[in-house]
């Protein structure tokens, strides 16, 4: 597992994240999970195009925030 900070603006409003990678993941896991105030939030499952979608949302994270993430993520290339 790797661990990267990440930060999202929306409406002039910043959210900071910890992501963790997990870069031998098996099916039961998301691949990624991501975590505010040591707290895990969200996490997302990469498709057959490496597109990442809402694996879990139990933070009740703002959907828009949840794709700002992902396109965070996507932007990594990991």
């Amino acid at each position: 597992m790797e661990l990267f900070k990440i930060a999202v603006s929306k409406d002039e409003e910043t959210f900071e994240f910890e992501v963790a990678d997990f870069i031998h993941h098996e099916g039961e896991q998301c691949k990624f999970e991501v975590y505010r105030s040591g707290q895990m939030v969200a996490g997302f499952e990469p498709d057959s195009h490496q597109f990442l979608h809402i694996c879990k949302n139990p933070g009740n994270i703002d959907e828009e925030v949840l794709h700002l993430i992902a396109d965070k993520i996507e932007a990594l290339n990991l």
